[in-house]
């Protein structure tokens, strides 16, 4: 019985994925209020990839994160107490979030009811599995259609084989590859592509989701500006041009906010910073002159001259 017990054990501890590695390694040394991105040490998907016949079990986990966000609780400013948002009901009063379930409205105050056992039987094969279905080269995909980045790794050590195995075919052939993957109880297109010993995967809107770019521009004249302004404003962008180096872009808000919250803390005198004046452009010539003047010998590609 003991050794039935351990064996189911060891079964479901094969399931489960364990913390990332390096994630973990990380946890232990670092500061609760730190704002460095880091990789979780949970993964938010595990499964399964496959290609043809080939398949390996992964986890994905987020690329981007949210801790350099500054968020704020609500008070009630006479006790200080945060609020507790309470699900009520407008006839009967507060319900127990447990005892709620799911309607989708068809009509004004008309829904249909779904159970969590009836959501649970829509399952489809892409909720354990990325199945690989196309490959595509990357400047087919409009940059409208990409939204947010995942790391996709091995979740077990058997894997690691499969896994380099798809990781170089894609690398080799210079393709991104297509599938598709249930998360947060919608299917998504995703697309795969190999980024240093690891995969990189991107979910895709799809076609429905995307509003077509005629139809926000629609309104704007199709003129043709004067050449000379034309060229002033090449001449900017040349004095600007640089590398893309994200670290120089910090966020000034969150900083801003940050620095307010802890002068406030230390109990300083705030003082209101003076509203900037927004300049009305009457001659656009003019202010166009004004720029590269303003900006002249500053850029990357002025001081490429000089050298």
């Amino acid at each position: 019985m003991a050794a039935r017990k351990k064996a189911k054990a060891s079964k479901n501890s094969h399931r489960k994925a364990a913390p990332h590695k390096a994630a973990q390694a990380r946890g232990h040394h670092r500061p609760a209020n730190s704002n460095e991105p880091h990789l979780s040490s949970r993964p938010m998907w595990q499964g399964s990839l496959r290609l043809s016949l080939v398949s390996c079990p992964v986890a994905l986990y987020n690329a981007t994160s949210r801790t350099g966000d500054v968020s704020f609780h609500l008070l009630n400013p006479e006790t200080n107490n945060r609020i507790r948002m309470i699900p009520t009901d407008p006839d009967t009063g507060p319900v127990e979030r447990a005892d709620l379930v799911k309607g989708y409205e068809i009509a004004k105050n008309q829904y249909v009811i779904l159970s969590n056992e009836e959501l649970n039987a829509v399952k489809l094969e892409t909720t354990r599995t990325i199945e690989i279905e196309r490959f595509v080269a990357e400047k087919e995909i409009d940059r409208l259609y990409w939204n947010d980045p995942y790391y996709l790794v091995p979740n077990e050590d058997s894997s690691v084989e499969a896994y380099s195995v798809i990781r170089e075919a894609l690398s080799e052939a210079g393709r991104i590859a297509l599938g598709r993957v249930v998360m947060h109880t919608r299917e998504r297109l995703v697309a795969l592509e190999p980024l240093g010993k690891g995969i990189l995967v991107y979910t895709l809107r799809m076609g429905d989701e995307v509003i077509p770019s005629k139809e926000a521009f629609a309104d704007i004249p199709a003129i043709r500006p004067d050449k000379q302004m034309i060229e002033i404003a090449r001449k900017i962008i040349e004095q600007r041009e640089g590398d893309f180096e994200p670290d120089k872009f910090e966020g000034r808000y969150e900083n801003a906010l940050r620095d307010l919250i802890r002068r406030k803390q230390k109990g300083e005198k705030l003082v209101t910073a003076e509203p900037v004046e927004e300049d009305n452009v009457i001659d656009l010539m003019a202010a166009l002159k004004k720029s590269l003047k303003a900006k002249g010998g500053q850029g990357p590609a002025a001081r490429r001259a000089k050298a």
